[in-house]
Formats: structure tokens, sequence, C-alpha cells
């Protein structure tokens, strides 16, 4: 794998959680729990991480 990607996997289920942190889930390419996704390692993809942080976990 490239250095320069992150693979998110989502931990925590977005239902029940504020609406722009499920449409941060959903723009980061995550729909079920326990699904994965490389990621390219940009700035806007790290902060949107960070956002969702106690939901996600990179791998």
């Amino acid at each position: 794998m490239n250095s320069k990607t992150l693979t998110v996997k989502l931990i925590r289920s977005p239902i029940g959680q504020k609406s722009t942190h499920r449409a941060t889930v959903r723009g980061l390419g995550l729909r079920k729990v326990n699904s994965t996704r490389s990621l390219e390692d940009t700035a806007a993809v790290r902060g949107m991480i960070n956002k969702v942080s106690y939901m996600v976990e990179i791998v």
C-alpha cells in the first residue's frame, strides 16, 4: 500500500448521531459498520476523520 493513503474503518453506527456527522461518514464513503475505505491522505480527509473520530478508526 502506498504511504499516501489511509484505510478508514467504521466501528460505530452513525444512527442517532448529528446529521452533519452522518453526512461526513457518507462523504468518507463508509456505509455499514465494519466497512473500510482506502482514501488519499489529504488535509480535507484528515479533517473529516477528525470530526467523526469517535466513529472511525485508521487501520
